[in-house]
């Protein structure tokens, strides 16, 4: 027969709780819990607790409000501090009398007075949630001492499970060398006459009643106070339940504050108090208690973004952001059949009341998010600055609503970082939590399945990180994801950009891709590109506290000249690409073009580093001519060949008149345009009379065999910072001819594997064309010169110098930081 137990929660707050309140609770001036003690005992009595404690910080008022009910007993939260630098201590003290409590608050102000105090008091303790750096002083050092000073240690239910383990692992594993290594460096005498055997006990560390007993102790035998004592100080007691993850804390915040109002505002009419928001706040929140006619709702709401409006006001579309947060809140939950029923008050399950608040706030905020960036990127195509920075400003309401979560990710990536830090020094500096591995790398990208250079390049990362056994996840929004290594999130609102017709800017569910990217835990972010999914990276990056690189891709600025012609729009769009870039630690550019472009534009020259790039050598091959173009009926022509986005930044206009012209000087010639885009229709009127063939776009072994049995290569962009098909064309055998402005250049041996001429000149670009197909030999050798120079430069061997690169750069900024 199984021996009998007991559970208690030893770690729980009361409204007399003085600790003081995290930053985005100082903001809405509100202490940081507001459960009456009677109430507290009424809701652990109902979550199985067979005995209750308040451990309120530094007052016993709270536990004595209780102690004439039955199975309770007087506890506090003690703070204390290492007299060297003030590092501030939490620790539990249970069953104690007033005037140990009187003793307790003068010898608390040094941790090397208060532990001797308790010990020779016989008074039952333990140090509460060790690895949480209270007041930001903590260091491992710190922890190692506290491993000298106490027997008993908790896992604290709103702490992260990660810190929780990381003490378990620690505790469970002291040996007597430890326990005498650290006597020796910190010259502290260890308490206990096995000093390396450690007692673990569990609290919930409530402080909005949300959480009481999440986390709790459970002691052997009946229960007892007496009980208590001999579990704890004979280890026999063991901690139960829940650990807390980031959007714990958030709902906790969110508790907090709602309960703040309602214990501050007056009355409000029966109708307003029967508001869906009112009661879907009330049933999230709240549970525990029966309905009330406060006047909560006008304040809570304002928290969360509602503005200056009465509550049945109607809205329109041109109302501000947190009037569209309350009218889209209330259509949410009314078309949502589990907030429906919170609202109803039929959900008290506060795991599904964390879960479904979560929810809740993401979909809401996502739909404002939606709305706002509309509004903003039209304002911004519209040159209406006025627009733009009253969307900007608006925004505001919307990091009211999302602060909590801000603030729960921000404290819990910390607080990872510092345990495992104290686990290295316990591994003998062996990398926690990362054995078998050696880079983690997050890729953000807001284009993954669209034809275009970035996309390609991105697929072929995650071909050769399954190859090569490396770990980098893919992260889009809206892309058809058709292979492992990516994931894409269904976007919350999509923007067509003008001029880009098949290329969508999709909004990210950002709530969504922090979890994600916290529950991973990379090692680095790295953004591929700077739209919104781009800069959903780099909040996630700040609030993690994760390493931001990027690379540096497609030339934006150059796009928007080309296709706008307007310098305000430009200098706009290249201020826009600095502040980006200079957020990052570490750039990497395709080219030397493109570093010393980025480093004249204002982007730190120290943040940029150029990368090799490579080619399927395989795929793209000489041995692959095969007369595929005999399907485009043509035959006994020199055929030149442009594979890439068919629009104007790309020189077509260039290539168009050039080759028109040479038309007229040579008979035996034959365009071919690999590729779709908004140019094309244009340019097939321009050449419909000339030998010009359109394949539309290619892809595979077509795409290698186009390559491959074509003549001469032709890419006249002048905007691109690298330029992929300018190394296939290589690797099939073809010289190739390009601009002296941008990547491309950097990829070619002028007059070895190709001709470069000035970006723009037609007539130029007219006379390379002529020189080659006038001197077929001189193509032959070429051609032979341009494979022999691709050959190293595969994609495996490439991919493998840039992981190092990753590796190298992201080492080297953590130790700086």
């Amino acid at each position: 027969m199984a021996e009998p137990t007991f559970k208690v929660d030893l770690h729980v707050h009361s409204k007399y709780s003085t600790r003081p309140s995290q930053w985005i609770l100082q903001k809405i001036g509100c202490p940081e819990s507001f459960t009456e003690p009677a109430d507290l005992y009424a809701i652990a009595r109902s979550r199985g607790m067979d005995l209750v404690t308040i451990t309120d910080h530094n007052t016993i008022r709270g536990s004595l409000e209780i102690a004439h009910l039955p199975g309770t007993f007087v506890s506090e939260e003690i703070t204390t501090y290492f007299p060297e630098d003030r590092c501030k201590l939490h620790v539990l003290a249970w069953d104690i009398t007033e005037a140990q409590h009187e003793e307790i608050q003068r010898v608390r102000e040094n941790v090397f007075d208060l532990v001797p105090y308790l010990r020779g008091e016989g008074v039952t303790h333990a140090l509460a949630h060790p690895l949480f750096a209270v007041n930001d002083r903590l260091t491992p050092a710190h922890f190692e001492q506290a491993l000298l000073l106490f027997k008993t240690f908790e896992e604290n239910g709103t702490r992260d499970a990660r810190q929780n383990q990381v003490v378990r692992d620690i505790l469970t594993r002291l040996t007597p060398g430890d326990i005498e290594r650290l006597a020796n460096a910190h010259g502290i005498a260890p308490v206990g006459d096995e000093p390396w055997v450690k007692a673990i006990m569990g609290g919930s560390d409530d402080h909005s009643s949300l959480n009481v007993a999440r986390m709790h102790t459970v002691l052997p035998g009946a229960p007892s106070v007496a009980n208590v004592h001999q579990g704890l100080r004979a280890g026999t007691c063991r901690p139960a339940g829940t650990p807390a993850t980031p959007r714990t804390m958030a709902h906790n915040l969110y508790g907090i504050a709602y309960n703040f109002y309602r214990s501050r505002m007056g009355t409000m009419s029966h109708a307003a108090s029967e508001h869906l928001c009112f009661r879907f706040a009330k049933g999230a929140l709240d549970p525990g208690r029966e309905p009330d006619e406060t006047g909560l709702m006008n304040r809570f709401l304002r928290l969360i973004g509602r503005g200056k409006a009465t509550l049945h006001r109607e809205y329109g579309p041109s109302e501000t952001v947190q009037d569209a947060l309350l009218k889209e809140a209330a259509d949410i939950i009314a078309h949502d059949p589990a907030l429906m029923d919170i609202a109803r008050g039929r959900t008290r399950d506060v795991l599904v009341l964390e879960r479904e608040w979560s929810r809740f706030v993401s979909m809401a905020a996502s739909r404002v998010i939606s709305q706002f960036a509309d509004r903003t990127l039209q304002s911004v195509l519209g040159a209406n600055l006025f627009d733009v920075f009253h969307s900007i400003g608006s925004a505001g309401s919307l990091y009211a609503l999302l602060a909590p979560y801000f603030v729960g990710y921000d404290l819990f990536a910390g607080e990872r970082d510092f345990s495992r830090r104290c686990l290295e020094r316990f591994r003998g500096g062996k990398r926690a939590a990362r054995t078998g591995r050696d880079l983690k790398i997050a890729h953000f990208t807001d284009t993954f399945d669209e034809v275009n250079g970035v996309a390609r390049t991105i697929r072929q990362q995650l071909q050769m990180v399954a190859r090569h056994g490396k770990d980098m996840t893919v992260i889009t929004c809206g892309s058809a994801v058709d292979v492992p290594g990516a994931v894409s999130f269904k976007p919350v609102g999509r923007f067509n950009i003008p001029e880009y017709p098949e290329i969508t800017l999709s909004y990210p569910p950002f709530l969504d891709m922090l979890t994600h990217c916290f529950e991973q835990e990379y090692d680095c972010i790295l953004a591929a590109t700077p739209g919104p999914v781009g800069l959903a990276a780099l909040a996630i990056s700040k609030i993690l506290k994760l390493p931001f690189h990027g690379t540096y891709h497609t030339a934006f600025p150059e796009y928007v000249a080309a296709f706008t012609e307007d310098a305000g729009l430009v200098d706009g769009c290249w201020r826009y690409m600095s502040w980006f870039y200079n957020q990052m630690q570490v750039i990497y550019a395709p080219s030397e073009a493109t570093r010393l472009e980025l480093a004249g534009r204002g982007i730190d020259p120290g943040k940029i580093v150029t990368y090799p790039r490579g080619v399927d050598t395989d795929r793209f091959h000489p041995g692959k001519r095969n007369g595929f173009y005999h399907r485009y009926d043509i035959q006994g022509r020199t055929k030149i060949l442009y594979v890439g986005r068919v629009s104007v930044e790309k020189g077509l206009d260039v290539l168009t008149e050039a080759f028109l012209k040479a038309t007229r000087l040579r008979d035996n010639l034959h365009l071919v345009v690999v590729g779709d885009g908004p140019y094309l229709d244009e340019m097939r009127r321009a050449l419909k009379n000339a030998p010009a063939t359109f394949t539309g776009v290619l892809a595979g072994e077509p795409l290698a065999q186009a390559y491959a049995s074509a003549d001469v290569f032709v890419f006249p962009s002048a905007t691109d910072t690298f330029g992929n098909v300018v190394l296939e064309a290589q690797a099939s055998g073809l010289p190739v001819i390009v601009s002296d402005k941008g990547g491309p250049r950097e990829n070619v041996l002028p007059d070895e594997t190709g001709l470069v001429f000035p970006a723009g000149n037609a007539d130029a670009l007219l006379r390379a064309i002529l020189h080659l197909v006038d001197t077929p030999e001189r193509i032959e050798y070429m051609g032979r010169k341009a494979r022999n120079h691709v050959e190293r430069r595969t994609f495996d061997s490439t991919f493998l110098k840039t992981w190092e690169i990753f590796g190298t750069q992201v080492a080297g900024r953590n130790r700086a930081a």
